[in-house]
């Protein structure tokens, strides 16, 4: 089902069409779309210095009218978070 709706519109909170289980919702502002042969990465600007990028289906972004400089959130649902720390090794091979 497709809806006739902006992105904009459809995540603005005064519009309660859908809700998500996920709660790590972040507003921010198409910068680039990176087109491959079947996916294409979109990068988002969050504000205050924050990047975030996706991979999404070429249809996707074609469906949901994506373009530099429209308004978009990155949704994020993980089951796990993966810890790391800097490496202080001179060759690079920390164990």
């Amino acid at each position: 089902m497709m809806l006739a709706f902006p992105l904009t519109e459809v995540f603005n909170y005064k519009i309660n069409i859908m809700k998500l289980s996920a709660r790590n919702q972040l507003k921010g502002k198409i910068l680039k779309i990176d087109e491959g042969l079947i996916t294409a990465k979109v990068t988002l600007d969050l504000g205050n210095g924050n990047i975030i990028s996706a991979i999404i289906s070429k249809e996707a972004i074609s469906d949901l009218d994506l373009k530099p400089g429209v308004t978009a959130f990155a949704i994020i649902k993980s089951t796990e978070v993966i810890i790391g720390t800097p490496c202080d090794c001179k060759d690079g091979n920390c164990n």
